[in-house]
């Protein structure tokens, strides 16, 4: 086995070296003065099965064209089996076409890491489950739910936490969640007018009483959730906490959370965090290392990887 590590996430990609013992690959991944990419694999390669650690977060072009350039250099070095671990896979919301003459970004970039030579591909919480069917190669979607898990028992009394998701469509996640921690469900029912702002307008349940946790796969603005999280405690809710597998946190959003209403959100480190989300009072990390470095281990070996969320 051999891991290869892009310029997108090295402190995760070392976490993960660690976790399995295996020292990572020496490779090189530089720009030449015009910002082409330039990428060397200083080791030998041949009939190893290699997996390549690259969130596609931002800049997303840029880290999307790393892999697909590390990909092509370790196919082209004779590589038995190429293994894309893509903790974060950008461009997974423009999963289908929401008006006319618009594209569907995320099956594009599923054909681009097909195309540049992967023969699967290791992901953590799709946006959309059903990105799994854009790639013609086998698709393994990893889910942060054991370790959100883990860290809500240790941290709250689960007789008095009510999971809610922010809309109606992260309702599947939430409720795995809540039969996970044997937690009642509760939803945020919100209308979008654009991209990036959304008005809370009711909440489905009674949250009265409760630590309201609520579940993501995406924070970028933050918005969502801190109309969420005023909207929960003027309901009654005791406190909430937000528990969200990619931590993208875009333009303010870091400031945003940090003068909201949320008693913590609770990031993975699939994105690597910026000095900013290191630095907020609220805002926590959990690292995947331990369940990515399992997953790679059970695909090299051929063993299940499914059984990891039994």
């Amino acid at each position: 086995m051999k891991i290869v590590a892009g310029n997108s996430n090295r402190a995760l990609a070392e976490e993960i070296s660690a976790y399995l013992d295996v020292p990572l690959a020496k490779c090189q991944v530089r720009r030449f003065a015009d910002q082409e990419i330039f990428v060397e694999i200083q080791e030998n390669v041949r009939g190893e099965d290699v997996f390549v650690v690259q969130p596609t977060s931002y800049p997303a072009n840029d880290h999307l064209m790393e892999l697909l350039i590390i990909i092509d250099a370790l196919k082209r070095s004779s590589a038995r089996r190429i293994t894309a671990v893509i903790p974060y896979f950008g461009y997974a919301r423009q999963d289908r076409r929401a008006s006319g003459r618009t594209p569907i970004s995320a099956k594009l970039v599923a054909n681009l890491i097909t195309h540049a030579g992967a023969d699967r591909v290791l992901t953590l919480d799709l946006h959309a489950g059903q990105i799994q069917g854009f790639f013609d190669i086998p698709t393994d979607n990893l889910f942060a739910a054991p370790v959100m898990t883990r860290d809500i028992k240790e941290r709250y009394a689960t007789g008095n936490v009510m999971v809610v998701s922010p809309d109606v469509g992260g309702v599947v996640r939430a409720r795995a969640l809540a039969k996970r921690i044997e937690a009642p469900l509760s939803i945020v029912d919100k209308r979008r007018d654009k991209p990036g702002e959304s008005e809370v307008m009711n909440i489905i349940g009674e949250v009265s009483g409760f630590d309201c946790i609520l579940v993501d796969d995406i924070v970028d603005s933050g918005g969502t959730l801190c109309n969420a999280a005023e909207a929960l405690l003027t309901k009654g809710a005791k406190s909430v906490t937000a528990y969200i597998t990619h931590g993208v946190l875009s333009g303010g959003a870091v400031a945003r959370v940090t003068s909201s209403m949320l008693k913590e959100l609770v990031i993975t480190n699939s994105i690597e965090p910026t000095a900013a989300v290191t630095a907020a009072p609220n805002i926590r990390t959990v690292s995947i290392a331990p369940l990515i470095g399992e997953a790679i281990n059970r695909t090299a070996l051929e063993k299940s990887v499914s059984s990891l969320f039994n």
